[in-house]
């Protein structure tokens, strides 16, 4: 997975500044120190992106699971009646 995710954003980062040059009919490899920064922003975009999309997911299990908790408490606790 980290493998993949790095080279995702390897690609997303070259994609990008290509694509920016591309626009201003630059020549694609104009400075290529600019396309090594690129991909070393997208490759730590996207690691962030799914180290998010990770915790996210866990918040949202524990989420359903205290309300889960509190609906079995609020409908199925006979002791109070």
């Amino acid at each position: 997975m980290a493998w993949s995710t790095t080279m995702i954003g390897a690609l997303l980062g070259l994609g990008t500044q290509m694509y920016s040059n591309a626009l201003r009919k630059l020549p694609y490899m104009r400075h290529p120190w600019e396309h090594v920064v690129g991909m070393g922003l997208g490759v730590v975009f996207v690691n962030q992106l799914v180290k998010w999309d990770a915790q996210l997911a866990e918040d949202l299990d524990k989420m359903l699971e205290k309300a889960k908790a509190a609906n079995e408490r609020r409908y199925f606790d006979e002791d109070d009646e």
